[in-house]
């Protein structure tokens, strides 16, 4: 079930990314954040209470309690970097980089969790990963200014709060009742969010929000909170190091509905960046 699980997760986040660009087309991507984050709660609160496991909110330890609120700053910070590297970056690229935090989380989920079986096998899938992400992530030849490349930046830290998060979130998670894990960690994340959009005044942008880029906003919430369910479950009944890949698969998503809905095409040299990371996640989910 966490493997079915994984790959739920990796669907639905493929669509979250084609939803918030068309939902960040004029929307400030903080406040947009802010948003999804708010619809992200009410789903995960909502099936805390369909499963029956509010209850157990008083019996989740300290330690859990720690790690599950630094799983929900990483996860933020993650959130952040990622909707502002994708309202002034191409799709494909953005989450080509973001992705690589696949890489850097398989090698943390061996150190810390000592997911060693075949390793050979899974350090040679993590290897074709990170070959097919720096194909993917190719840059354009045409001069760009400091903003277009600015991108880049916001990108890789998306990359290195997405790891932090996997980590964090599979200690926190441990002995607490998955969807209710994930809402306290949303919890984190809405304060984390709305904190950033009130410190630059952004929430003046609520009054011109248009209705067709709320509309996507939502929907991008509601896909992110099916991820997440589907996601914080994998990880707390399955292998880390096999979980994570398998949900950056989401990318082949991300890539088909970016060329039916933005018309981007991918060169050659990206697509075989593509096909790289797809046989890497293969095999490292072969040797979980």
């Amino acid at each position: 079930m966490w493997f079915i699980a994984a790959v739920l997760s990796s669907f639905f986040a493929g669509i979250t990314t084609i939803l918030v660009k068309c939902g960040i087309q004029k929307t400030d991507s903080d406040l947009a954040t802010a948003i999804r984050t708010g619809i992200v709660l009410i789903f995960s609160w909502l099936m805390v209470f369909l499963v029956g496991s509010f209850d157990d909110l008083s019996a989740v330890s300290t330690r859990s309690l720690f790690f599950l609120v630094l799983s929900g700053i990483a996860t933020g910070a993650s959130w952040l970097c990622y909707f502002k590297a994708l309202s002034i970056g191409n799709v494909n690229r953005v989450v080509a980089i973001d992705k690589s935090s696949a890489v850097l989380s398989v090698l943390l989920a061996i150190v810390f969790f000592q997911e060693t079986n075949h390793l050979a096998g899974k350090l040679a899938g993590t290897v074709l990963l990170a070959v097919g992400i720096l194909l993917m992530a190719e840059q354009k030849k045409t001069a760009q200014t400091a903003k277009e490349r600015a991108w880049i930046i916001y990108a890789v830290l998306s990359a290195v709060f997405a790891a932090l998060t996997s980590i964090l979130a599979k200690v926190g998670i441990t002995g607490v009742e998955s969807n209710l894990g994930t809402a306290i960690r949303t919890g984190v994340v809405l304060i984390m969010a709305w904190g950033v959009v009130f410190s630059h005044g952004k929430q003046t942008g609520l009054r011109s929000l248009e209705r067709k880029e709320l509309l996507f906003i939502v929907l991008s919430g509601l896909s992110t909170g099916a991820s997440w369910l589907c996601y914080y479950y994998a990880l707390q009944n399955g292998i880390v190091s096999v979980i994570v890949p398998i949900d950056r698969l989401s990318i082949v998503v991300s890539v088909l509905f970016s060329f039916l809905v933005f018309k981007e095409r991918l060169s050659r040299r990206a697509l075989i960046g593509l096909l790289l990371m797809i046989v890497g996640t293969l095999i490292i989910a072969y040797f979980a």
